[in-house]
């Protein structure tokens, strides 16, 4: 089995973005709580959104499974207030359950959480536990800064998140780490915001004792890690220079990386730098890079085939990248 632990919903039909238009346009002057409202969605229009996008790539392409998430750019936990994204939290996340649904051999679900810039992360612990123990999700996606370019909140070591962390251990789900869009000019939402988090989270990680506090706490850092892999030795020499253990004792416990990185030297240095055991197999199709390279006839984002061809994996280990860790990390997914 072949599983792409990082797929998101950005086929979705276009009702979906004619809500998000009306909720957004409805929030100048308005001083009272709005109504959650309805999205009119068929199963026949699910369908033919994945049909032709999804679906047809994961049978060409020989994947199996796809932990499926709403679209990430689309989160836009900046936007609006606190109703304002647990309205649009709770649209997406319905939509995602109604595709596992109707393809539960090809989609296993991962929640949006109804974050918003200065709100207590404990008001996503409901969401969360409706997602896990009402329909059957396996994890969420967890953005380390709601106000989309401008880091407001506090880092994902500080004690404001501990109680959202507490829950993520009861309900034994991980969470992949997952900045939204960008609302700050100098920071492009796919090519540096995106960056710009995963190695953000990586170094939040390096400098406290979070793992200490929960020893089985688990995230993914999506994007090959950011700039994590190409920077190793420099992390490691910050780590020794504060007198902290080896990244193996420090992180690599309870802190996983996957593989959207569009070129084979991208691949290989990841799968150099990094033990497999702490590799998961992802595309991110249909994402931020949907062409064909001129260089090698093939998507940017056909993955498999870079891992295919990294000679000095093992078999044993090709397995655990391609699913066994995904298994072992989303470890609900076995049920």
């Amino acid at each position: 089995m072949i599983i792409d632990c990082h797929g998101h919903y950005t086929t979705a039909p276009r009702q979906l973005d004619e809500f998000r238009k009306h909720q957004i346009g409805c929030l100048c002057g308005q001083d009272h709580e709005p109504e959650k409202g309805d999205l009119n969605i068929s199963d026949d229009e699910i369908r033919e959104s994945l049909e032709t996008a999804q679906l047809k790539i994961q049978r060409e392409r020989g994947t199996d499974r796809t932990i499926f998430s709403p679209r990430a750019v689309g989160m836009g936990h900046h936007i609006g207030n606190e109703a304002t994204s647990r309205h649009w939290t709770e649209h997406c996340n319905e939509l995602i359950y109604r595709v596992s649904e109707l393809y539960p051999q090809n989609f296993v679900s991962v929640c949006q959480l109804p974050q918003s810039p200065g709100v207590r992360p404990d008001n996503c612990i409901a969401e969360l536990t409706r997602c896990v123990e009402e329909f059957g999700f396996i994890g969420c996606n967890l953005n380390p800064d709601p106000s989309g370019g401008h880091w407001s909140d506090p880092p994902l070591f500080d004690k404001w998140w501990y109680p959202l962390y507490e829950k993520m251990v009861e309900l034994d789900v991980p969470a992949m780490i997952h900045v939204s869009g960008s609302c700050n000019p100098n920071f492009h939402a796919t090519g540096a915001h995106y960056i710009n988090g995963d190695t953000t989270a990586f170094m939040q990680f390096l400098t406290s004792k979070l793992f200490q506090d929960f020893p089985t706490l688990r995230f993914v850092i999506p994007h090959g890690g950011g700039a994590v892999p190409y920077h190793w030795g420099r992390y490691r020499g910050l780590a020794q220079d504060m007198g902290l253990p080896p990244l193996s004792e420090l992180l690599l416990n309870n802190v996983y990386f996957d593989t959207c990185v569009y070129h084979q030297a991208g691949i290989d240095l990841l799968t150099k730098v990094i033990p497999a055991d702490n590799i998961l197999f992802a595309s991110e199709m249909v994402g931020a890079v949907r062409g064909v390279d001129p260089e090698t006839g093939h998507y940017f984002d056909d993955t498999r085939r870079y891992i295919d061809q990294v000679a000095w994996l093992s078999a044993d280990e090709k397995q655990k990248i391609f699913s066994g860790n995904a298994q072992k990390v989303y470890s609900r997914m076995k049920q």
